[in-house]
């Protein structure tokens, strides 16, 4: 008898951990990955594993109620358990910590004494303090001990190590770009992408954004860029960093934890890690930022202030989508035939939400195909969680937010005709030629010339000055600057203007 095969798009936690699970219950289980293992969101977290998520909990509450507020922290609680065991046993090393959300302000406090609250109501221990490491003083902190700081791509490493142990396959470089299918349990899908098509009895879309546009997903999540960089501290500041995993309740945001060096390099030295300046995908400017290069900047000028002399090692950026219901999308495709499942919307907290989402989504499968499976009755819950009234007023927000960008972009577009000389190194610029929209970058002394519309659905894209790359700001799709896709929930690349 042919054994069931299963694929997962996307390398991340989420998929990986999905396909352990699977590949331990006997299923034949493949991952494919458009770009490489970790090359997204898990790749470039801050990889804190915490129940006390900043306002998260709080803001659940208030759209959803106790009972969903309940089920997440469950689900939560159930993934920090299996990740630290699954961490403990692979002999991969983290760092037990004390998280902490703080305010600098009169209406950050109310926040944080809100998330007290919710806390409370959740069963999460979270503590009051006005006390922090923190260089600058504080109106209120709340503390949960004993959380973890990761690295993510230890992580993916071993569960990608675990999953050809059990004879599962990852096939990076292949982009999955379509599938068509059937609701007959007797005929399989076939997947289509960049690599041919491919045969599955089932699918599970772990990418940031889904890749198919059926259920809507896209107007539904909300994504943002934010931006972390490390910095080696002067010597004798070294021992006065802050080892607690520190989070902003007050905008913009901020967070902060230290990196442990690899063995070899300087005993005991830690490295501090510092993040935010977050906006939504495309629209720096919309956030008070007169381009994504001064959101760095903003940064490294907050992590001078407070920490002088620092020096810095890296900086990167992460990608990751909010959902409208304020939990996490986990279950079944809409018209997706019973057979593809999709989970996102981790607002951040991926270390935690992408293994309960593997949790729920391999239990939901096994539970079909085997007749086994644990029942969880808190994934059932956030799998039927549905629209309140206030999610759908924040939705119609963000997607009139979508409608004038796509309106206003056009119309921006087709007003300023392009310059006849190249943009300067590093630079991009948008404008028309021959009454189409074009997009024109200058990287490494190469100037490229694209079509400025994103193929998935129409928005004008924006140049990206801190990574160089293009980014639309409908739905958060975003390319090189040579038009090489980068993230979804297009599934093509950016193609020379016709």
């Amino acid at each position: 008898m042919r054994r069931p095969l299963e694929y997962g798009a996307g390398a991340g936690i989420t998929g990986l951990t999905t396909a352990v699970l699977l590949a331990r219950a006997g299923k034949n289980v493949a991952v494919l990955e458009a770009r490489s293992i970790g090359a997204a969101a898990t790749g470039n977290t801050t990889a804190k594993v915490s129940l006390l998520q900043g306002t998260v909990l709080s803001d659940i509450r208030r759209h959803q109620g106790d009972d969903t507020l309940q089920a997440y922290v469950d689900g939560n609680r159930e993934a920090q358990a299996w990740l630290l065991h699954y961490l403990d046993h692979r002999g991969v090393d983290c760092q037990r910590r004390t998280a902490y959300t703080y305010a600098t302000t009169a209406e950050g406090r109310s926040a944080l004494e809100e998330e007290l609250q919710a806390c409370r109501a959740a069963g999460v221990e979270a503590q009051w303090t006005e006390e922090t490491e923190l260089p600058f003083p504080v109106t209120g902190a709340l503390m949960l001990e004993d959380q973890a700081q990761i690295h993510p791509m230890a992580l993916l490493q071993a569960l990608v190590d675990e999953l050809y142990e059990r004879g599962g396959v990852v096939r990076e470089g292949t982009r999955v770009t379509g599938v068509t299918g059937t609701d007959r349990r007797d005929i399989p899908l076939t997947v289509e992408t960049t690599a041919g098509r491919l045969r599955a009895d089932q699918l599970v879309l772990a990418t940031g954004a889904p890749i198919l546009d059926r259920g809507g997903y896209f107007a539904k999540l909300t994504a943002h860029r934010s931006y972390a960089l490390s910095f080696r501290l002067p010597a004798e500041s070294r021992g006065q960093s802050p080892k607690g995993m520190y989070l902003s309740a007050d905008s913009p945001s901020r967070t902060t934890r230290t990196v442990p060096l690899p063995e070899g390099t300087d005993a005991g030295e830690e490295l501090l890690l510092v993040g935010g300046s977050d906006h939504v995908v495309g629209r720096a400017q919309s956030h008070g930022y007169s381009s994504h290069q001064a959101a760095v900047d903003e940064l490294e000028a907050w992590t001078q202030e407070h920490f002088p002399g620092a020096q810095r090692t890296h900086a990167w950026a992460a990608q990751d989508y909010r959902a409208g219901t304020a939990v996490p999308f986990m279950g079944a495709l809409p018209r997706g035939g019973g057979d593809i499942y999709v989970a996102t919307g981790f607002n951040k907290w991926g270390m935690t939400n992408g293994v309960a989402a593997a949790l729920a989504l391999s239990s939901e499968l096994l539970h079909q195909d085997l007749g086994s499976g644990g029942t969880m009755p808190w994934a059932q819950t956030l799998m039927d969680t549905s629209l309140t009234g206030a999610t759908l007023l924040t939705g119609l927000k963000d997607n009139l937010e979508v409608g004038a960008h796509l309106l206003g972009d056009w119309a921006q577009a087709q007003l300023h005709s392009l310059p006849q000389d190249p943009p300067a190194e590093g630079e991009g610029v948008v404008g028309r030629k021959d009454g189409r929209p074009v997009a024109v970058s200058t990287v490494d002394g190469e100037t490229c010339e694209l079509s400025a519309v994103c193929p998935h659905m129409g928005g004008i894209l924006t140049w990206n000055d801190a990574e160089r790359s293009w980014d639309c700001p409908l739905h958060a799709s975003r390319f090189s600057h040579d038009g090489a896709l980068l993230e979804g929930p297009a599934v093509g690349d950016l193609k020379p203007p016709r």
